[in-house]
């Protein structure tokens, strides 16, 4: 028998959805003033409930387990909620939680979250109920209760005024004293026998408490009812369920003083002691030492701060409040007023200044709105610290600890910031681009700009950087400290060891001068100032915390430093990275920047190839070091012009005439169908092995690759491929043409590793350090953030649609590597053989083209990565977008029949079953009913088919990609043509055709710019001389520029420098330390082309005394011999 209905008077309209959401609504009522704490315990039971409706009502699963934070993040997520619904629904949940711990018995916040309560309750009838026109009555007070504190009894007037007025507004009377007194005492009889009626109903059901579990079954079993009819409905009528849902959420009106206690419980979650009804001026509240206390109405001359913010007895912040229709920007201006305008008392402890005319340092204004970047200036906390006049406010999403605030207070940033400016970066173990990196980033952060992105090649040093500059900004004082974001464990953990292993000043790593805090380490200690993160775990404690974790203030961190920031690349990739745990981009991106927006801090981004999205976060590239510029100033390898494999078939494209015999491969079934095609069909190069299987075509690619690459040589080879199963296919097909061409090789020389192998990081490993494998076979696993230095051999047979991801696959084979090919013959070039044309198609790609979203994830995936992800809330999720796609799939009959051999449960049962498990049992279920994952990727593969390409294929030719030259020689023509016609444009030019001894090694540089940017490369000019000549020679650009405008004899650089320094040391008798430098001088010319003053001023030449030392040794004759070296090596003509 069902318990009598509680006739509410605040929340009686609930009914039409469900009585039990009017009882808890209503036992809130009745404890509010006589058991407050059990009032607040309702009310967070409440909030579950509705909750709960709210999922069921938009198709969201919910398990068992999951506790209410998850339920309103998944609500959240989902959409369902506004942000100021979720923040009264979170208001609910920790009062209720705070009552269960603390006792605190507070009647004021009983009633404070009553009303809150019945606000939520307002805008989920609206939302769900069909009734956006809704119009409910005013909030009916409780009755007063035995010895009402002042500030209850002011409250609870407050209350019955307005419900008073609102009698008057709504019967046309005109407002006066008395008619207001009179409806003000008819309110107040009224809701004392609402709230007699309320005591009664709920007395005669005093068996209510007891039948709560028989309650709760029957309310289950209602909940099931409306998931099962939302279940039935299109997608289209929960995502218009889900619109008004939050527009309802925007409507939701609060009141100055709801506002108040909003922001009192703001400020005492960052550890204020915060109360603005009772911890008033006016009340006699005053500073006092140890005690962080935000005094509400202190005066000012201007009129009376809101809210002042007192660590101990010293004033450190004002704040402004204002309602929530208010903008919040703009009330910056007040509170400035108020920092004018406050005195400090002689008994409370200065906090320095003035600063200009500000007496208190911080300001603060509020209307109490979660802060949301589409209206920032309407939403959160803004911030402006009035020490120097060129600060700007800026919006926080919480408040500052006093903590935060006391050590902002002791920064002096422009003392930190001529530090800085002044002090040489010499003691740090940097090239020069890598110091000119962090002079850039320390100029912008001089200026005030807080967000700022770095672009450097991969291979170029990124990390030595980041330690580098990280140190500087922790020396200096410019920041108290510092995250480290990585996107993966693997890199994190590189890093942390790069902090312990570089060394610094006076032998000191990072690690050893600073405490640092690694993965592993929650919180910050006081001291630490460095600590190293993954954006995994970051969002987890930020978006996914744990019922009882203590919140993460905002200024944990003044600066964040972000590896590897483009993430973006991977969404062209197959398989599912389970150490990511994120889907798509919009995902990651989404977590990511709430991530770095929680924190009042500035934003350093580092990334070898920045974004779109990159750009949009960190703003333009402050410094820019690119692969070109590294492989001119010889940290990269350069790569000679690609080898373009055509074939038949690639050329021409695959065709089916109309009517012909197609065979289609299922990869659901693995099964092939033939069906006679009603038109043409035709497929061309870039969507082979993606739609078409075809055999024949990577066979003839693997035989021209077994020509040119020699598997017992030394370099290594990395493949690329399309996805698992065109991988193991050119496993097979290289194997057999090594066989062919080089008799039986190792069957580890040419290797799989993606992400489906058998341990794929171990491969890795032997892949980097061993001799086999020596060709690798890949599709995503190797693209990035693994460095194997031996790699002279790249080879496409794969189109990808993302520049950034077509980068990283350069990547890795850029980097230098010594004795490759034996004692001092080091790696000087890479190989790429491209049989899909992917080079021409992307390599003039524009930098900043955002990147492709990625297909929906497969029942394959989610299932594997219940049995992967080690993250228990990502599993959840995990598992509710596996029920959410069970449910939306239709079967066939065949398939519900096989479902039901192979498991015993129909398609309902299924989603009862994946709905009532745990992530790890539902793991465990589906290993021993794989059957299962087959059968429902048959239901979403029912349309990916593959066409099977049986047409004969035969390599064409194989071309050298010259950019518009088709030939060697061509492009060697256009090389002469370019020289000649831009000798009086390049005054560098004119000084190597004229005057080679004058050249100097930043003119050297210029000049190798121009021509890269011409598309001439020193790697492009010798392959091309090789092709057309027959002959081998690593000539110099120089060499070739005076080939070609001087007439002279095209010489190996190498061969030019020892004749050139054989000449000079047989030229006068030499004492043996300069006969030493000469031959270290000749050396150094053999790497670097000049070697002039600045080139004896740097690297190691500077650690033994540079030029003005080197000087003495040669008598003070060292320029006219650096002169003379440079005229034996160029013989001075013209």
């Amino acid at each position: 028998m069902a318990s009598p209905r509680a006739n509410s008077p605040n929340f009686g309209f609930l009914a039409k959805h469900d009585d039990v959401l009017v009882r808890h609504g209503a036992l809130a009522e009745r404890y509010v003033f006589d058991d407050p704490n059990s009032a607040l315990v309702k009310l967070r039971q409440f909030a579950e409930l509705l909750a709960e409706h709210c999922a069921a009502y938009t198709g969201i699963a919910l398990e068992e387990r999951d506790s209410q934070l998850t339920v309103l993040d998944k609500l959240w997520n989902a959409r369902v909620l506004g942000p100021e619904v979720s923040q009264l629904f979170h208001g609910l949940r920790k009062s209720g939680n705070d009552a269960v711990h603390s006792h605190a018995d507070d009647r004021r916040e009983a009633l404070h979250q009553l009303q809150m309560a019945r606000k939520l309750a307002i805008w989920f009838h609206k939302s769900f109920g069909r009734d956006p026109n809704f119009k409910p009555s005013p909030f009916v007070p409780p009755p007063d209760p035995k010895e009402a504190e002042n500030a209850l009894q002011a409250e609870l007037e407050r209350l019955r005024s307005a419900l008073a007025d609102a009698e008057l507004q709504s019967a046309g009377v005109q407002k006066t004293i008395e008619e207001h007194q009179r409806l003000r005492q008819e309110a107040e009889s009224a809701a004392q026998v609402a709230y007699d009626d309320l005591n009664a109903a709920l007395e005669i059901a005093t068996e209510s408490e007891h039948q709560l579990e028989r309650e709760r079954e029957r309310y289950e079993q209602r909940l099931a009812q409306l998931q099962a009819q939302v279940a039935a409905t299109p997608s289209e009528d929960r995502e218009a369920t889900i619109a008004e849902a939050q527009q309802q959420s925007t409507e939701v009106d609060l009141d100055e003083e709801a506002t108040r206690r909003i922001i009192d419980a703001q400020l005492r979650e960052a550890g204020w002691d915060a109360d603005s009804q009772v911890l008033r001026y006016s009340n006699g509240t005053r500073p006092s030492k140890g005690r962080n206390i935000a005094i509400a109405e202190w005066p000012t001359s201007s009129g009376p701060a809101d809210y002042c913010l007192f660590v101990g007895l010293m004033p450190v912040a004002v704040v402004e409040a204002k309602s929530k229709s208010k903008d919040v920007a703009g009330a910056i201006q007040q509170a400035k007023r108020y920092s004018r305008g406050l005195n400090v008392d002689a008994d409370h402890a200065s906090p320095g200044g003035p600063w200009s005319e500000h007496r208190v340092p911080f300001l603060f204004a509020t209307n109490g709105r979660p802060f949301l970047r589409q209206i920032a200036e309407k939403s959160g906390i803004w911030f402006l610290d009035g020490r120097r006049e060129v600060n700007h406010p800026r919006p926080l999403e919480a408040w500052y600890t006093p903590e935060g605030l006391t050590d902002l207070l002791s920064q002096n940033i422009d003392e930190a910031d001529n530090r800085l400016a002044n002090e040489s970066s010499d003691y740090l173990p940097l090239r020069d681009y890598q110091a000119e990196a962090i002079r850039a980033i320390e100029q912008e952060i001089a200026a005030g700009n807080r967000e700022m992105l770095v672009a450097m090649a991969t291979g170029t040093g990124k990390t030595i950087t980041s330690i580098g500059l990280i140190y500087r900004l922790i020396k200096s004082g410019r920041f108290r400290r510092i995250m480290f974001l990585v996107d993966r464990t693997a890199l994190g953990e590189q890093t942390s060891n790069a902090f312990k292993d570089v060394r610094l000043e006076n032998y000191q790593s990072f690690a050893d001068i600073y405490d640092v805090k690694e993965l592993g380490d929650l919180r910050p200690e006081s001291d630490t100032r460095l600590h190293i993160a993954t954006v995994q775990g970051m969002v987890k404690r930020l978006l996914y915390p744990d019922e009882q974790a203590q919140p993460v203030p905002v200024d944990w961190y003044d600066c964040i430093v972000v590896d590897e920031c483009h993430r973006g690349y991977n969404l062209d990739q197959e398989m599912s990275d389970a150490e990511l745990t994120f889907r798509s981009e919009a995902d990651y991106i989404s977590k990511y920047r709430r991530v770095i927006d929680h924190f009042d801090a500035v934003r350093i981004g580092l990334t070898a190839t920045p974004a779109l999205h990159t750009t949009q976060i960190f703003g333009p590239p402050v410094f820019q070091y690119s692969y070109r510029q590294a492989v001119i100033d010889g940290w990269l390898v350069d790569h000679e012009p690609p080898y373009r494999v055509v074939t038949r078939l690639s050329e021409e494209g695959i065709k089916w005439d109309q009517g012909e015999e197609i065979k289609v491969l299922d990869s659901g079934t693995n099964q092939l169908q033939l069906f006679n095609t009603p038109d043409e069909v035709e497929v061309e190069v870039d969507q082979f092995n993606r739609k078409v299987l075809t055999e024949n075509f990577n066979r003839t690619v693997c035989a021209s690759l077994a020509e040119h690459i020699d598997p017992t040589l030394p370099g290594k080879t990395l493949v690329f491929c399309v996805n698992d199963l065109h991988a193991d296919l050119v496993v097979r097909l290289l194997k057999e043409a090594f066989d062919d061409s080089y008799g039986s090789i190792h069957d580890d020389t040419v290797m799989k590793i993606t992400g489906k192998a058998d341990k794929p990081l171990q491969l890795i490993r032997r892949f980097k350090n061993e001799q086999l494998p020596r060709i690798v076979v890949t599709v995503d696993l190797l693209t990035t953030g693994v460095d194997v230095p031996p790699i002279t051999n790249l080879v496409f047979l794969r189109r990808v649609r993302s520049r950034i991801l077509f980068e990283q696959m350069l990547g890795r084979a850029t980097r230098l590597c010594e004795d490759l090919h034996g004692p001092g013959e080091d790696k000087e070039r890479f190989h790429i053989f491209d049989a899909v044309d992917l080079y021409a198609a992307l390599q003039n790609v524009s930098q900043m083209q955002p990147v492709v979203a990625r297909a929906d994830i497969t029942f394959e995936q989610l299932v594997e990565e219940l049995g992967t992800v080690q993250d228990d809330d990502i599993r959840s999720e995990v598992k509710d977008q596996l029920l959410t796609k069970l449910r939306r799939k239709k079967f066939t009959d065949n398939q519900i029949e096989r479902l039901e051999t192979a498991t015993g449960l129909d398609r309902q049962g299924l989603i009862n079953h994946v709905r009532r498990s745990s992530p790890s049992d539902l793991a465990e279920w589906f290993g021993q009913h794989d059957v299962t994952t087959s059968i429902l990727m048959e239901v979403r593969r029912g349309k990916t088919k593959y066409l099977v390409s049986e047409h004969d294929d035969e390599l064409r030719r194989i071309e050298r990609g010259y950019g518009t030259a088709s030939r060697p020689e061509d492009y060697l023509d256009d090389f002469r043509n370019y020289v000649t016609e831009h000798l009086d444009d390049l005054p560098a030019l004119l000084v190597v055709a004229q005057r080679p001894r004058d050249l100097t090694r930043s003119q050297l540089r210029e000049l190798r710019l121009a021509f890269d940017q011409a598309g001439f490369t020193e790697a492009k000019l010798q392959t091309a001389w090789r092709e057309t000549t027959n002959q081998d020679i690593a000539a110099s650009i120089i060499g070739y520029i005076r080939h070609v405008a001087c007439d002279q004899p095209l010489i190996a650089h190498r061969d030019r420098v020892q004749v050139a320094m054989n000449q000079i040391l047989g030229s006068r008798p030499w004492t043996g330390p300069q006969r030493k430098w000469l031959l270290r001088i000749g050396k150094q010319l053999e790497q670097e082309i000049i070697v002039d003053r600045e080139a004896l001023n740097d690297g190691q030449f500077r650690a033994e005394g540079g030029f003005t030392r080197l000087n003495k040794v040669f008598k003070g004759e060292l320029d006219s011999i650096l002169r003379d070296i440079a005229d034996a090596m160029w013989q001075t003509a013209v």
